[in-house]
């Protein structure tokens, strides 16, 4: 069988759109969609999805230096992902 891939594949603002109330939702045709994980997955790695990632990650509430170390090291890393999301489309 082919592995052939929706139009809506990986994009995030198809597979994952902001909802009514400005919170992002699954659309439900992709409940039944076999590609649903790694569909959401590739949303999530272009860069729409890490920006969104570091805003999640910017609205958490943060409480202890371990929480505070964890969030540094989260948005260094989506920060790195970025700059090399940006370098390859250069």
């Amino acid at each position: 069988m082919e592995n052939i891939k929706k139009d809506c594949f990986g994009v995030l603002n198809k597979v994952f759109p902001m909802g009514k109330d400005g919170l992002r939702e699954i659309v439900p045709s992709c409940f039944d969609c076999i590609d649903r994980k790694t569909c959401l997955q590739a949303a999530m790695a272009t860069k729409k999805g890490l920006v969104f990632r570091n805003e999640l990650i910017a609205r958490a509430p943060v409480v202890g230096v371990a929480a505070r170390i964890r969030r540094w090291s989260e948005k260094k890393e989506i920060s790195r992902l970025l700059k090399q999301k940006k370098g390859k489309q250069i």
